[in-house]
C-alpha cells in the first residue's frame, strides 16, 4: 500500500508545473475617457447607478468590496475549451470568479419597448429589474469588440445549468455558468492547463466593458467571496495537484506612457527568481477571503500614520487606495492637488518626490516616485499622484495596495500557506 502511495505522488508531481504566462499593458478606461472628454460625465452616471442600487438593496448587513476595473492597466491571456479559444482578461487578485462573454452576449432581447431610462438611471447601464432597458434608443452593445465563448465548438464542454451575475458600481456582468478546461496562457505561451473549471458565460455586460481592451476577469483570490461559491481557477489546479506549489508570483513592469508593450509576468506554481529578487519577508494573511493582512503604518514626506489597518493586496487596482483623511495627509505632503472632476489627486509630471512608505510587519516598504507618479492621459503636464480615498463603508479592508506597490515589490501569494510575500522587483528600465 505505501508502494502504491508513493507512485501515485510521483504520477502527481511528475504532471506538476511552473508557468510563466506574460502581462500586456494596456490604456486604463479612466485615462481614455479623459482623453475623449467623457470622464466627468462617465462619473456622474456611475455615481447615480451607486445611489440607485444602494436605495433598492434589502441587505444592508453584507458587503463586498468589488473592483470597477476602471483603473486597470495589465491584462494576460487565457483559453478556454478544445480547440481552444483565447481571451484577454484582467488577472485579478481582488474577487475569486473567471467569466468571459458568451456568445450570445449583445444580442438585443425580443419585444422590448424602447426605454430611455431605467430607475432614473440611462438605460446604456444595466437595471436589475428591467430585462429590456438598453434595448431602447440608448442601447450599447458592451460586447461588440470582445471575443466570445462558443460551447458548441467545444469537445470538453459541461452545462452547469446555474445562473450568475456580478455587481459592479457601473452595472453588472450576468448570465449562466458553464464548465470546461481553462488554460492560464495564451496559444503559443506558457500554458497550465486546469480541466473542470466552472466558469461565467455572459451573456451581458456593463456599458463600462464597451470597446475596452479585454474580454473578462479572472479572479484569484479565495473560494469564500466566489460569487455562487465556484472554485477559482487557480485553487482548481492546486487540487488537482497541478503546480509544484500552491504558490503564484506577480511581477509588474514600471508605469509608461506606452500601451500594447510587455507589462509583467504572473508565475504559476513557484517564486519569480528571474524578476524578483529574494523574499524580505511574508505576512500572514487575516483573513482568506481577499489577500487581506494588516499594515501597521504608513506615510510620505512630513506625514506618518501609525494607526494600524486592513489592506489587500490587489492586481485589478492600479492605484493604492484608503481613508480620505490618510490619503489626504499624503498628498499635501508630497504637494498634490485634488481634482474633483476627475477625482484623483494631480501632480505635475516631473515633481521630485520622496518615497510613500508603508510597514508592513517589522519591514518598511519604500515606493519610488517612478511609481508614484502616472500619467494622466489628458496631454497635459499633469501626472496622477497613485494615492487615491477609498472608503470600505465599514466592511472589509481599510487600504488597498495595487499596482504602484505591486510594481515596487514582486508580490507572492501563498495560497497554501494563507500568507503574502514580498520581494524587490528587478525592473529592466
Amino acid at each position: 500500500m505505501k508502494n502504491l502511495i508513493l507512485l501515485f505522488a510521483l504520477v502527481a508531481s511528475a504532471f506538476s508545473a511552473v508557468v510563466q504566462v506574460p502581462l500586456v499593458k494596456i490604456e486604463p478606461y479612466r485615462n481614455r475617457l479623459i482623453r475623449e472628454g467623457r470622464w466627468v460625465q462617465y462619473r456622474k452616471d456611475r455615481e447615480l447607478r451607486r445611489f440607485m442600487m444602494n436605495k433598492q438593496s434589502n441587505d444592508m448587513s453584507v458587503g463586498q468590496y468589488v473592483n470597477d476595473y476602471e483603473d486597470e492597466a495589465y491584462v494576460g491571456n487565457i483559453t478556454i475549451g478544445t480547440p481552444q479559444q483565447q481571451f484577454k482578461v484582467i488577472l485579478d487578485t481582488g474577487s475569486s470568479n473567471l467569466w468571459i462573454p458568451d456568445i450570445t452576449c449583445g444580442t438585443k432581447p425580443e419585444n422590448c419597448s424602447a426605454v430611455p431610462t431605467c430607475h432614473g438611471v440611462l438605460c446604456q447601464f444595466e437595471c436589475d429589474d428591467q430585462a429590456c432597458c438598453g434595448a431602447g434608443p440608448n442601447y450599447t452593445d458592451s460586447c461588440l469588440l470582445q471575443a466570445k465563448f462558443d460551447a458548441s465548438k467545444s469537445s470538453t464542454y459541461q452545462t452547469n445549468g446555474r445562473n450568475f451575475i456580478i455587481e459592479y458600481g457601473t452595472g453588472s456582468a450576468r448570465g449562466f455558468l458553464g464548465q470546461d478546461t481553462i488554460t492560464f496562457g495564451g496559444i503559443g505561451e506558457p500554458q497550465l492547463a486546469v480541466p473542470n473549471t466552472v466558469f461565467g458565460q455572459a451573456t451581458s455586460l456593463a456599458a463600462f466593458f464597451e470597446g475596452q481592451p479585454l474580454d473578462g476577469i479572472l479572479g484569484l483570490a479565495f473560494k469564500s467571496i466566489a460569487v455562487d461559491q465556484v472554485t477559482p481557477p487557480f485553487i482548481n489546479a492546486i487540487n488537482q495537484n497541478l503546480v509544484d506549489l500552491p504558490v503564484f508570483t506577480v511581477f509588474l513592469e514600471h508605469e509608461g506612457d506606452q500601451n500594447g508593450v510587455r507589462g509583467g509576468v504572473y508565475t504559476y506554481g513557484g517564486i519569480d527568481s528571474t524578476n524578483c529578487g529574494p523574499v524580505i519577508a511574508y505576512q500572514p494573511l487575516s483573513s482568506a477571503t481577499y489577500y487581506q493582512f494588516k499594515m501597521s503604518a504608513i506615510g510620505a514626506g512630513s506625514y506618518h500614520s501609525t494607526k494600524g489597518w486592513q489592506v489587500i493586496s490587489d492586481t485589478g487596482t492600479s492605484l493604492i487606495g484608503g481613508p480620505k483623511a490618510y490619503v489626504s495627509g499624503i498628498a499635501g505632503a508630497v504637494g498634490a492637488t485634488w481634482r474633483e472632476d476627475y477625482g484623483v489627486y494631480i501632480i505635475p509630471c516631473a515633481a521630485k518626490i520622496g518615497t510613500v512608505d508603508i510597514t508592513i510587519g517589522n519591514q518598511v516598504y519604500n515606493i519610488d516616485s517612478s511609481n508614484t507618479i502616472i500619467p494622466l492621459g489628458d496631454g497635459s503636464d499633469n501626472c496622477i499622484f497613485a494615492v487615491f480615498p477609498f472608503s470600505s463603508g465599514g466592511f472589509g479592508p481599510s487600504w488597498i495596495l495595487g499596482d504602484p506597490f505591486i510594481r515596487q515589490y514582486c508580490n507572492i501569494y501563498d495560497v497554501g500557506s494563507q500568507r503574502v510575500g514580498f520581494a524587490k522587483s528587478l525592473q529592466s528600465k
